[in-house]
């Protein structure tokens, strides 16, 4: 039995009163869950209880939050006889579990940064809102690099009597930067899937918003999500290697659009669908070149069979995306094919690459014997919008090194702008800073290319990784930011050592990401060599 819940709107209760639940999840993550119980904790007075549910872990986390609760009345643990194998069941068991009014969800690897809890029990109580959500960002570890997770919904105070006002709602999926009113959830049985189910947030999600709740979005920011590519252990949604987890993601989207349809979310609905093909289809496109064969028919077949059940309406729904070209391209095709291009075009910002193919009586399309995937709706974009691709090499020389930049033509239309100069800038991928900047002329350098040449100064960049980001000018004041599609073949992307006047000598590796973009390794002085030679050596052995 619950206890009799306070009420939130009572003018009585001031608004940052011990109101809210945190509800910690772990299971066997002893190093972390200490952190994020603290964090919620030092939330302050307006933290009734933190409520930690151990997934039946056996590295000693139970034991060390037990310990914790002795000095802390606000700490609750509640230990699960079995493990679930995933998310949504020890969240259930949280829900079930608290006694306060409002209710959010935290991951045992992540933290409440200060203010968190404040900032979205003010806004719900001001706004009467079953939901509160605010700005989540993904933490780079061990780099600490911070990238924004939807920050387009969250760059203003707003309150939404209804969740279709605003259809981008249902990309952010995540439940854990959200507050949510206990007895609204209670109320309309909204629950995670139970057992080991990926990818349980976007179900949550969507049976969040098919109940219609008053939401109140906050610019603050209210959850760092620590993300970890290097631990032994990968997480669920980074887990993508195996063709199971796309099929769990396939199902887990088809899931949230039956439960927005049946709740008569129809608008949200066309819209999840649309976000399937532009989030999760170029998400997974861009990674299909890494996987073996079996594993990209599976993906295809799968993702053919899903996209058989868009209508005429779910296709017209943003025709100019990336991922509905994407899409058509997959549905029109048995097997799996063009899989660099499609890389291409799933990279962000998306990039065409040529051959630009037309049909006989002069319609762009995707390739000749494509002619039902056409190009068209992608064409309608203004320049500043449209897929530009820019190819690069970087060499490597002694005195210094060049790059060398070529912009192809897109129907005509670069052309028609008239594109005369690019910027040029390498920044850090640790932590976005830019090193080194360039502006340089294009020059046409054939019929249908555009062509720059200009020098870079390694040493101004030092050691790190890093990312080049182009911006196109044109003559009529337009512009493009893009990035550039790394050329590879006979020894383009081969790992050079290069003399240096400031560090001796300079390690430099031009190499492409998983989307294909042309990126830059640098180890600078003959220590940063042999620590590059010493980690190839490990991992050889290993």
């Amino acid at each position: 039995m619950h206890r009799d819940l306070p009420d939130p709107h009572d003018p009585a209760e001031p608004a940052c009163a011990a109101q809210v639940a945190v509800v910690v999840i772990g299971y066997d993550d002893r190093a972390h869950v200490g952190d994020a119980v603290r964090s919620a904790l030092a939330q302050g007075d307006a933290v009734a209880e933190v409520v930690a549910v151990d997934d039946c872990s056996t590295d000693g986390s139970a034991e060390l939050l037990e310990r914790l609760a002795a000095d802390e009345p606000r700490l609750r643990v509640v230990r699960r006889a079995t493990n679930s194998g995933g998310c949504g069941s020890p969240r259930n068991t949280g829900i079930d579990a608290v006694t306060a009014p409002y209710v959010m969800f935290l991951d045992s690897d992540d933290v409440l940064p200060p203010g968190a809890v404040d900032a979205l029990l003010t806004a719900a109580a001001q706004a009467r809102a079953e939901v509160a959500s605010g700005l989540c960002v993904r933490r780079e570890l061990p780099a600490g690099r911070d990238q924004p997770w939807q920050a387009s919904l969250y760059t203003a105070h707003t309150v939404l009597t209804h969740p279709s006002q605003r259809p981008r709602l249902v990309h952010d999926t995540l439940c854990v930067n959200k507050l949510y009113r206990t007895d609204f959830l209670r109320e309309h049985g909204i629950r995670f899937p139970e057992g080991r189910f990926l990818y349980e947030d976007i179900v949550f999600t969507a049976r969040v918003l098919a109940a219609s709740p008053r939401i109140a979005l906050v610019p603050d920011r209210v959850y760092v999500w620590h993300v970890r590519r290097s631990a032994e252990q990968l997480s669920l949604s980074l887990d993508r290697e195996r063709i199971g987890n796309w099929k769990a993601r396939v199902e887990a989207c088809a899931l949230a659009y039956d439960i927005l349809l049946g709740g008569g979310q129809k608008e949200l609905a066309r819209a999840a669908r649309a976000k399937f093909l532009d989030h999760e289809v170029r998400m997974y496109a861009r990674e299909l070149g890494l996987r073996d064969v079996e594993y990209r028919r599976a993906w295809w077949a799968r993702t053919q069979e899903y996209l058989a059940r868009y209508d005429a309406a779910d296709w017209e729904l943003n025709p100019a995306a990336p991922g509905r070209l994407l899409g058509r391209v997959v549905l029109e095709s048995p097997e799996p094919r063009d899989l660099p291009r499609l890389r291409e075009l799933a990279a962000r910002p998306a990039r065409l690459l040529p051959p630009y193919a037309r049909t006989p009586d002069g319609v762009p399309v995707w390739s000749t014997d494509l002619p039902r995937v056409t190009l068209i709706p992608l064409l309608t974009h203004p320049v500043p919008l449209l897929p530009l691709a820019v190819d690069a090499e970087l060499s490597p020389r002694a005195r210094a090194a060049r790059l060398h930049l070529r912009l192809h033509e897109l129907y005509g239309r670069v052309a028609e702008a008239g594109p005369c100069e690019v910027d040029v800038a390498w920044h850090a991928r640790d932590d976005d800073r830019t090193a080194w900047r360039a502006t340089t002329a294009l020059t046409p350098s054939g019929p249908d290319t555009w062509s720059a040449e200009l020098p870079v100064d390694l040493a101004a960049l030092g050691s790190g990784t890093w990312d080049l980001r182009l911006t196109v000018r044109f003559s009529d004041g337009a512009q493009r930011d893009v990035t550039a599609h790394a050329l590879t073949g006979a020894g383009r992307l081969r790992r050079r050592a290069v003399p240096s006047a400031r560090y001796g000598v300079l390690l430099v590796q031009p190499y492409a990401t998983h989307s294909g973009t042309l990126a830059l390794r640098v180890a600078t002085g003959v220590r940063g060599v042999w620590q590059v030679a010493r980690g190839r050596l490990r991992r050889l052995l290993h």
